[in-house]
Formats: structure tokens, C-alpha cells, sequence
């Protein structure tokens, strides 16, 4: 005989799951807690609506419908930037957009918002008035969150007491606004906390207040946030500013803008620090660098040619200024005589990239400066240049014993700094002639010591930025160098024979575009000028 079933454990099944009368009686509790908030939350939305119907300046504010945000119509209406509201248009009426940096209601009838675009900020007050601002305009435009973006028309006005609050010195006397994106009313990070500087939190902590401290990973993992702050973008608008004088400075200079590949059948630079890949079922790499196909472009008559592109290094640094991909700035030139013809070229673009930086990004370097307190960087008129030989020299004078006929690490060439800083009141400095032991394979010997190369690193604030040399034009001395650092040559084949057809002699330098921001502005990590940073741990967001 069958046993009956128990129903005194079991609900009734549904949609094939079969719940415990305890579990259905908690999930019967959720579903009209679940239904109350709803009615609430409708109850308060046709109470708002009826609040805005009943308000004859209803039209004057609310959120804008999806509609009309996807691209419906071309109303003519002109927008004015926030950095360009100024005294110059007192009394008149403005269109501007950007994000709502702060909000602060005084009562019912007075409320304060401040606008932010592109690194300026504005004041905007909404006062009730007759015919013009109502209490619920004020409601809605104070409980906006903060980061959401926002249309605002008002008239600009000169107030007798200067603005602290924001950058420009006028108000602008809200007339309408509308909610083109709302922002979470949570964020990960605040922008107030992520654009605090190191010197604030400190004098916080001595006067017994604990601010927050946003650290480095949080704020990369949430970039978008990030990059909001002024200093960022000051860091990334100067970026572009070094980018733009590179490219113009070697264009003036009669140099042919190129575009190489980043897919290569072999290392470009010699060593184990590449990318590999499959491509087609062959092996290839990620390109280190432009440098086989740049020198190949001066084999084809090209003469003088420049590229800024991606570079790629698989290497494990976890040091303050490797990446994994940065933007590479490369040169390479005819020579007629000397690799010093290479070096002028580099003496002439930085002098002027730095004048042009320090005259013509203020508002950006200020902005830096607040947040991560710098020195501006002390360079001459004419680069200084020294042989690495005298740089040993220095160094050994000082009491710092380094391997003459090996490479300098990053504490030796951080001394090096200090002590050209002392001696000839600079940051910025070539040397050169260095040990052939450690360049690439491409590199040209001194004529009259094996031992040394016709190359240079260049220094800022006693850190590399960049490397150049002369490059081997005699394919069996290429092939040669190649072998003994263990290239294989049929990987390097078509660059080799490139030699073979008549080359001339030539040399070049490489720059990282994320290293010289970051050295000009003294800033403690490539990180901070990396736009979304690509390290060994890091491939995201």
C-alpha cells in the first residue's frame, strides 16, 4: 500500500519546484513588501507628475525623454562652454551642458548647483521668482545627483564677491534645466575625494580629521571616474599637447610621418620581453618597437621619418615606470657624419616641447600642481651632453662605484641626476658613447673602441626617457651583431637584405609619451599618465 503523501511539510508546487510552507510563507511576505514599494513608489510618481502638471513652469525643467536624445530633430539652439562664460556676456542669456559637480539647497525657495565641463566649473543659482523660477523647479534641479549631466539656460550675472567655489567669476542665473543623464546617486569613488592632494590629507590627519584616501588601484579600476578630476585632465590634455609638438617640431624639420606594422614574424629588440602570437599558424610577436621598419623606411629614400604608435613589452616590471603597451614616439634619420647630428635634433625638439609646455598649458600645469605639487623642471638653452665615461667619472668622484663598461641602474642614474642638477644646474641632459655590451644588436660601434657605441640616452629629473644611437647599415655586421645576442635571423631576414640593396647611414631615438609627462610634471608613477594602464596585472577596464 502506498503511503500518503505529507502534506503537512509541503506547499503546492509550482513551475516544478516545490517549496517548505516556511519558504512560501517568507516568499509571500517578499512579494507584498515587493508590492507595497511599488504602489508607493507609484503613488509618489503621480504625485510628482501632478505636482508638475499643476506647476504653470512645468516646461522649464524635468528630465529630457529618450526621444529627443536620439538625434530627433536640429533646433538651432547654440550651446556656450563653460570655460568661455565669463564678464564678457553679463546679462545675457546662455545654453550651457555639463556635469553637476555639487548641489546645495538654502530652504525651499534658494538652491546652488555648480556645473563642471572639461576641467572649468560654474555657479549656477535658482532663486524662486514669478513667472520665472518655481519651489519645484528648485526641488528638482537640488536632488540631482551628483556626476549627472544636465542642460542649464540662465542669464549671466557679475556677483560684488569673487567666486571661490568654482573657476569662472560669474553666476549664471538659472532660467531652465533638464536631465540629459542621471548619474547613480552612489558612486564608487567621489571626485572630491579621487582629486584630493597627498599635502591635504596630511594636514588632515594632524589636525585630528581622517579624509579619504582614494589609492591608486581603486582609481584605475573605476577610470572613467578618475579621469574626471582636474588634475587628470590636465595630465591628458598636456599629453596631447607633447604629442602635437613632437609631430610638428619633426615635420618642421622636414621629417615624413609613417605607419609600421605592430604584427612582426620576430623580435624587433633582441631578448625574451615580446608578446608571441599565432598568426596563421606561424609564429609572430607584438613589435617592441618601429625600429626594423623604420630603418627600412630610410632605406627606401624615405630620409627622415617619424611615428607615434603602440609599443609592446612583455616584460615583468612592476616598477613605477614600466608598462606593458605605451605610446612610443621614434625618429630616424639620414646622418651625414656624426650620430651628434641625431642628438641636435633631439637638444632642439625638447627645448622647444617644454617651452611650449610651460608657456602655453599654465591652466593645465596649475591644476597638476594642486593636486601633485611640483617643481617646473630646470633645462638649458643647449642641451648639456656628456660621455657615458664621464658620467662613470662623476659617479666614482661621488663614491658610487658602477661597472664602467656596463649599464647604469635606476637608484645610479637617479644619483647621476642629483649630481649634474649640482654641477651644472639641470634636469634635462644627454649621455652618450655608451658600453656596446648593453645596447641592441643594431647599434654601430665606436669607430676607435670596439668596447663602446655610437648612443645616447637622454635623462629628465634622473630618469631615461630616451634611447638613441647610430644603427649598423653593413648587413654582415648586422647579421653578426643579430647572432650573438641569439636572433634568428630568417626572422629578421627581410630587414637585413633591406641593407643590401644600398643603405645610408642613419640613426634614431625613441621617446615614451607616457614617461616624459610624467617626468616633466614629477609625477611618481606612469600610471597616472597612462590613460587606461596595461601592466603585467593589469588589462582592464
Amino acid at each position: 500500500m502506498s503511503q500518503p503523501e505529507n502534506t503537512s511539510n509541503r506547499a503546492e508546487e509550482e513551475g516544478g519546484t516545490t517549496l517548505s510552507k516556511k519558504a512560501a510563507k517568507k516568499e509571500a511576505i517578499k512579494q507584498e513588501k515587493l508590492k507595497r514599494q511599488q504602489e508607493a513608489a507609484a503613488a509618489a510618481a503621480a504625485l510628482a507628475a501632478a505636482s508638475i502638471e499643476a506647476d504653470p513652469l512645468s516646461e522649464n525643467y524635468g528630465e529630457v525623454a529618450l526621444p529627443d536624445l536620439q538625434s530627433k530633430a536640429v533646433s538651432g539652439r547654440k550651446w556656450t562652454e563653460v570655460g568661455l562664460v565669463n564678464e564678457s556676456l553679463k546679462d545675457k542669456t546662455v545654453l550651457v551642458r555639463g556635469r553637476i559637480q555639487t548641489t546645495r539647497p538654502v530652504g525651499k525657495n534658494i538652491g546652488f548647483l555648480v556645473l563642471r565641463e572639461k576641467g572649468f566649473t560654474l555657479q549656477c543659482v535658482l532663486t524662486v521668482a514669478d513667472n520665472l523660477v518655481s519651489r519645484q523647479t528648485v526641488k528638482f534641479a537640488t536632488s540631482l545627483s551628483k556626476e549627472s549631466h544636465v542642460d542649464i539656460e540662465g542669464i549671466v550675472s557679475v556677483p560684488d564677491a569673487p567666486i571661490k567655489g568654482a573657476t569662472q567669476q560669474v553666476e549664471l542665473q538659472v532660467r531652465k534645466i533638464y536631465g540629459i543623464s542621471r548619474a547613480l546617486p552612489t558612486l564608487p569613488i567621489n571626485i572630491d575625494d579621487a582629486a584630493r592632494s597627498e599635502v591635504d590629507i596630511e594636514k588632515a590627519l594632524q589636525g585630528g580629521e581622517q579624509l579619504v584616501r582614494v589609492n591608486q588601484d581603486t582609481r584605475l579600476n573605476f577610470r572613467v571616474l578618475d579621469l574626471r578630476t582636474p588634475a587628470n585632465q590636465g595630465i591628458f590634455r598636456i599629453q596631447c599637447q607633447v604629442e602635437n609638438i613632437f609631430r610638428q617640431f619633426l615635420l618642421s624639420e622636414g621629417f615624413v610621418g609613417i605607419h609600421t606594422p605592430k604584427l612582426i614574424a620576430g623580435s624587433s629588440e633582441g631578448g625574451a620581453s615580446v608578446f608571441r602570437l599565432d598568426y596563421k599558424g606561424r609564429p609572430a610577436c607584438l613589435a617592441q618597437s618601429p625600429q626594423l621598419h623604420k630603418q627600412m623606411a630610410i632605406c627606401g629614400d624615405l630620409g627622415r621619418v617619424f611615428e607615434i604608435g603602440p609599443v609592446f613589452r612583455a616584460e615583468d616590471s612592476f616598477t613605477h615606470r614600466h608598462l606593458c603597451e605605451f605610446t612610443g614616439l621614434d625618429a630616424e634619420m639620414e646622418i651625414k657624419e656624426h650620430y651628434s647630428e641625431v642628438m641636435d635634433v633631439v637638444d632642439r625638439l625638447f627645448v622647444a616641447m617644454f617651452d611650449s609646455l610651460n608657456e602655453n598649458c599654465k591652466k593645465e600645469l596649475e591644476a597638476i600642481g594642486k593636486q601633485y605639487p611640483f617643481e617646473p623642471l630646470k633645462y638649458l638653452r643647449k642641451t648639456l651632453r656628456l660621455t657615458f665615461e664621464e658620467g662613470v667619472q662623476m659617479l666614482k668622484e661621488a663614491g658610487v662605484e658602477v661597472d664602467p663598461l656596463g649599464d647604469l641602474n635606476t637608484e645610479v642614474e637617479r644619483k647621476l641626476g642629483k649630481l649634474v642638477l649640482e654641477k651644472y644646474d639641470t634636469e634635462f641632459y644627454i649621455l652618450h658613447r655608451y658600453p656596446l655590451a648593453v645596447r641592441p644588436f643594431y647599434t654601430m660601434p665606436a669607430y676607435d673602441n670596439p668596447a663602446y657605441s655610437n648612443s645616447f640616452d637622454v635623462f629628465i629629473r634622473g630618469e631615461e626617457i630616451i634611447s638613441g644611437a647610430q644603427r649598423v647599415h653593413v648587413p654582415e655586421l648586422l647579421s653578426t651583431r643579430a647572432e650573438g645576442l641569439g636572433i634568428d635571423l630568417k626572422s629578421i631576414e627581410t630587414y637585413i637584405d633591406a641593407f643590401r640593396y644600398g643603405a645610408p647611414p642613419h640613426g634614431g631615438f625613441g621617446v615614451g609619451l607616457e614617461r616624459v609627462v610624467m617626468l616633466f610634471c614629477a609625477l611618481n608613477n606612469i600610471r597616472k599618465t597612462s590613460l587606461f594602464p596595461r601592466d603585467p596585472q593589469r588589462i582592464t577596464p
